[in-house]
């Protein structure tokens, strides 16, 4: 009678085990891969070297926390001044849909690659989409855009015009 028992009290043991493995494991959120490459996508794609300040001159070290928060650093040339737009406000206003539908066909001032977005693929899209959406609502509006003819306030960089 005893084995009964044993073999009894060790299928328990492997039960509350995979029971508290599966309960720790439950406390974990999943990751989305989608997620992640928008993420992975963000990085490489210098997304955060405009977006994120102090991102390019730290060498990318960065709490993510503050990712894509748009910048007060204004790029000035002969279009006016521009600033890094806060990416997490612009597409908490958007849906995905609308986001891949405006990436397609955006064209913006400099230094802002849009041509790249233009060239991504909708799942690459999607993916940014998600990661961006995924960090939150943070931070301000960027400044307005500047014209030409008017003085913007430091700091900001400026380019040279273009060759004729």
């Amino acid at each position: 009678m005893q084995l009964p028992r044993r073999g009894a009290a060790i299928g328990l043991a492997l039960c509350a085990l995979a029971l508290g493995v599966s309960a720790g494991a439950a406390d974990k959120k999943p990751t989305d891969p989608l997620r992640e490459r928008g993420r992975y996508l963000t990085m490489i794609a210098g997304c955060n070297d405009c977006h994120t300040p102090g991102y390019g001159m730290s060498g990318g070290k960065v709490d993510e926390k503050q990712w894509l928060v748009g910048d007060s650093l204004g790029w000035r040339g002969p279009w006016g001044t521009t600033y890094p737009a806060n990416l997490r406000l612009y597409m908490e206003k958007l849906s995905e849909k609308e986001w891949v539908e405006e990436a397609k066909k955006l064209e913006t001032r400099p230094p802002m690659p849009w041509f790249a977005l233009n060239a991504m693929t909708t799942s690459d899209l999607r993916a940014i989409y998600r990661f961006i959406r995924s960090l939150g609502p943070a931070g301000e509006p960027a400044p307005a855009f500047v014209p030409p003819n008017q003085e913007p306030r430091p700091p900001y960089v400026t380019f040279p015009a273009p060759p004729k």
